[in-house]
């Protein structure tokens, strides 16, 4: 009876692994260019007690075929170099509706931002997620309705495409 025991454990651990590994061989990995993009999930407008706001927090979905999105924190020579095209790696372009008119607004320092790398331990592999990057609103602008563009870069500055958010109130 014992001996009996064992060897339908063994079966049944070795039914269990093998259909363990047929199951995950049979899943596909999913495929998506090695050009990333981006899809708009929402701007969420923080306000003061003088109900102004006072941060955003601009929220956006990626995908990217071969995982090179990011930037390490040492990346700082050209093409990544400060003051360069492609120290941010998340740009986003500022714009107050002026007269009905949208406006760019260029700011020092601006809106965008290096986005950390994010597939450390596998890359060459296909990534997808969200990121939620959190904008300060200060000062206050002078026009009480914005908008942004924004895109990001992968290392191999291929550029996503571009985003606009809609209308955005600032005052309440």
């Amino acid at each position: 009876m014992n001996r009996y025991f064992h060897k339908i454990h063994f079966l049944t651990v070795t039914a269990t692994l093998t259909g363990i590994i047929l199951l995950t061989s049979c899943i596909k990995q999913e495929e998506f260019s090695d050009i990333p993009e981006i899809s708009y999930r929402q701007f969420v407008t923080l306000f003061d007690t003088g109900q102004f706001a006072v941060r955003g927090i601009l929220s956006f979905d990626f995908q990217d075929g071969n995982g090179d999105i990011g930037l390490d924190p040492g990346d700082t020579f050209p093409p990544y170099n400060r003051g360069g095209e492609y120290y941010y790696n998340l740009v986003i372009r500022y714009f107050e509706k002026r007269d009905s008119v949208y406006v760019e607004v260029v700011l020092d320092p601006p809106f965008s931002a290096r986005i950390p790398v994010l597939n450390p331990d596998y890359p060459g592999k296909a990534i997808k997620g969200f990121i939620a990057d959190t904008l300060a609103m200060n000062p206050v602008p002078a026009y009480d309705t914005i908008r942004f563009e924004f895109f990001i870069y992968d290392r191999a500055l291929n550029m996503s495409n571009v985003l606009t958010t809609p209308d955005i109130v600032l005052r309440k």
